[in-house]
């Protein structure tokens, strides 16, 4: 096998692929009048790559600058697959991860002058029951389906929207394109009107006392039908202090991003998380959340909320400047929390991001310093990853867990981070583009992690729509949750021998839950990646 980036390389970027059997190798041009060598060399052996167990070496073809459609061949026979050099060259890639989360839109109908020919009728319209009391509903109509389900969760969705605001506040200039949604044209950036169809909805989903109901689902996942086929009834499920943490954090971050365009917008949103932190305020205890009985659907639980508080008094701090904010960071600073993950489990790198990209510096020296020592520590240790392994990915065997792909994208996000930080940022941009590379095919299993980009894309998500509308290949643009070397569903148990090294834990299955669903928090960091590299 020859992996490489299906999409492919910009034109002054590093260009490697990784080959498995061959040891010299050719490029070959692909024009109209035929194809052409147009390199050809000795590739580097590496030797085992822990996390696939395969023997590997790499192919280094960076001097290769010209524009054009392109493949490898090696000395054992095996061709790559094909792909492009070329300018702007994620452009349409980050247009369609972002535009993904139209097509997940509930509570209205997508539209084909819009959706194309993945159009649905208007779903989930009717009222919520709250759990606890059949007697008390509430219109909460709106937001994302979250993932393969129909469910809507606040931590999941706060983490995504985070992430996309941040890559639209650190990378304006990637986002001046429109992406074709209605609000496209309307004077804002289509970031920030597909993040408002979310923000909306979360609005809605806080109680009187300012607690953030902790998810939006019915009884049981439905069967696979498309959207507004399922009639069960949704319930509000009881507040908890993770998601109540998570809503202030993403409700202090959208009101300073929303207040150049929407004051009266921004206000509501800055009112709601003003509520959730005295809610946060009353309740310093943790308060979880776990699956009543008789409910199936995702749990989103924790067994700590410190990380969300953390961020909390992160954003609410750098929007508002007020003391009382900054002690309470700088109190939780002190406990035994990473920094550095951006994902809905641990959202403590968020906090991190906040402090360290605050153009006002308002937060005390010593508490920079620190958020910025302990965030280059780690992406000290994710290059260092990248160039112990193979494939060129900074994950351990041991990072191949549900969603892996998720974990992959936090770093890449990590690394870019400390672009935005550092003057010398060529170790940490190659090792951020490495793992952009590994989700679009320099990988064990050869697949393209995003559907619709790459000769051999995944095309079998887990998502409910795309099985059930009837049309061959799925919507461009969402990213698979990966290998996992503890596969948990059914389908991928039967068909993953006992023993396969753990990068190679996939099957592109709609049945692969565990390996192959869609979700919002797995699509936006590869949209703050790939906006990094559009600028």
């Amino acid at each position: 096998m020859i992996a490489l980036n299906q999409v492919g390389y910009s034109i002054s970027a590093k260009k490697k692929a990784v080959l498995t059997k061959g040891s010299r190798f050719q490029v070959l041009q692909v024009m109209k009048e035929g194809e052409k060598i147009v390199l050809e060399k000795e590739s580097v052996r590496f030797g085992r790559d822990e996390a696939s167990q395969d023997e590997v070496s790499i192919a280094d073809f960076s001097e290769l600058q010209a524009e054009g459609i392109y493949y490898l061949k090696d000395d054992a026979g095996e061709t790559s697959y094909h792909f492009r050099i070329g300018a702007d060259i994620y452009r349409p890639l980050q247009k369609d991860l972002l535009k993904a989360f139209y097509y997940q839109r509930c509570g209205c109908a997508l539209e084909a002058e819009y959706a194309g020919e993945y159009t649905h009728a208007c779903c989930h319209r009717d009222r919520a029951l709250l759990w606890e009391n059949h007697d008390i509903s509430k219109e909460v109509n709106g937001g994302w389906h979250d993932a393969g389900d129909f469910g809507r969760y606040i931590s999941p969705a706060a983490v995504a929207v985070a992430h996309l605001l941040y890559a639209f506040l650190l990378f304006p200039e990637s986002f001046q394109e429109e992406i074709n949604i209605p609000e496209s044209g309307n004077g804002v950036p289509d970031v920030l009107n597909e993040c408002r169809y979310e923000l909306e909805w979360m609005l809605k989903m806080q109680d009187e006392e300012g607690g953030a109901y902790h998810k939006l689902t019915s009884a049981m996942h439905a069967d696979f039908m498309m959207p507004e086929e399922d009639k069960s009834q949704f319930y509000l499920f009881p507040v908890s202090s993770m998601a109540t943490a998570d809503y202030a954090a993403a409700m202090a971050l959208a009101s300073r991003v929303y207040a150049a365009y929407d004051k009266a917008f921004a206000d509501r949103m800055m009112n709601a998380a003003y509520k959730a932190w005295s809610w946060l305020e009353k309740h310093p205890e943790y308060i979880g959340f776990h699956n009543p009985e008789n409910c199936n659907t995702g749990e989103y639980d924790d067994v700590c909320d410190k990380d969300e508080r953390l961020w909390a008094a992160a954003e609410m701090f750098v929007t508002t400047g007020e003391e009382k904010y900054q002690k309470v960071l700088k109190e939780l600073y002190k406990e035994n929390l990473g920094k550095t993950d951006f994902g809905w489990t641990d959202v403590s790198g968020l906090a991190s991001m906040a402090i360290l990209t605050d153009g006002k510096k308002q937060a005390e020296e010593s508490l920079i310093k620190g958020f910025r020592d302990i965030v280059l520590k780690e992406a000290d240790r994710l290059v260092h990853l990248s160039e112990e392994c193979g494939y060129m990915v900074a994950m351990e065997p041991e990072d191949y867990v549900w969603g892996s792909n998720m974990v992959v994208l936090n770093r890449g996000m990590l690394l870019v981070l400390v672009c935005t930080l550092v003057e010398e940022k060529a170790a940490y941009e190659d090792a951020a583009l490495s793992q952009l590379h590994y989700l679009l095919g320099t990988n064990a299993v050869g697949y393209s992690y995003v559907t619709g980009y790459g000769e051999n894309a995944y095309k079998n998500p887990h998502n409910r729509p795309t099985a059930c509308d009837g049309i061959d290949l799925p919507m461009p643009g969402w990213v698979s949750g990966g290998p996992s070397g503890i596969p948990y569903d059914e389908t991928a148990i039967a068909n993953i021998p006992q023993g396969t090294p753990p990068m190679k834990c996939y099957l592109d299955h709609v049945a692969c839950y565990s390996l192959n669903e869609i979700t919002i928090y797995w699509n936006s960091p590869a949209v703050f990646v790939t906006a990094y590299f559009n600028r």
